[in-house]
């Protein structure tokens, strides 16, 4: 399993998985490609022997105190084996390595999956929007997250854990590096 930066030529594969996982409220292509090319988003790909299993995107600009995660979708077959998860802390990262102190994000009221893994990584829940996701007219769960606190709490676990086995720097003029560990995507 390797975590990369997206590029212009995923849009496909990212596309394919969005209306998979978001089939009443996908993105059109015109928007995601935007999103791929904003200065301020980090979009990140999941592969996994050579095939694009997962993507997420991070709406941060550099040195602002805040950011949201804009989207995080799986294939149905990488679910519930530690890959969401992965992703996520490397979307925190990308956050953490552009100065934000604080995450945002809104999850569907009617996925509690998404919502416990978010609360296990320290997101908290702060409001809600009715009727926020359409056509359903689902709730969005509107969440926070700490992002020093759980930086610091991911560093003070950090020597317990098995070594890292995969390293890959996702945008090597700003150093920022994400690590695939062992223990992590079990």
């Amino acid at each position: 399993m390797s975590v990369r930066a997206a590029t212009g030529a995923d849009l496909g594969a990212i596309m394919a998985l969005e209306r998979a996982s978001f089939p009443t409220d996908a993105w059109s292509d015109a928007m995601m490609r935007e999103e791929l090319a904003s200065p301020h988003g980090r979009y990140l790909v999941l592969e996994e022997a050579g095939r694009l299993i997962g993507y997420g995107g991070v709406r941060a600009s550099r040195g602002a105190s805040d950011a949201d995660i804009q989207t995080i979708a799986l294939a149905e077959s990488a679910r519930g084996r530690g890959r969401g998860r992965a992703l996520l802390r490397a979307l925190l990262a990308e956050a953490a390595g552009l100065g934000a102190r604080e995450v945002f994000l809104e999850v569907r009221a009617d996925n509690p999956v998404a919502q416990q893994l978010y609360t296990s990584e320290g997101f908290a829940e702060i409001g809600r929007r009715p009727r926020y996701y359409q056509p359903d007219g689902v709730d969005a769960v509107v969440m926070r997250l700490d992002l020093r606190g759980w930086a610091a709490q991911w560093a003070a676990q950090r020597p317990a854990r098995e070594p890292a086995t995969t390293t890959r720097a996702l945008h090597p003029a700003q150093g920022a590096q994400i690590t695939t560990e062992a223990g992590a995507c079990t």
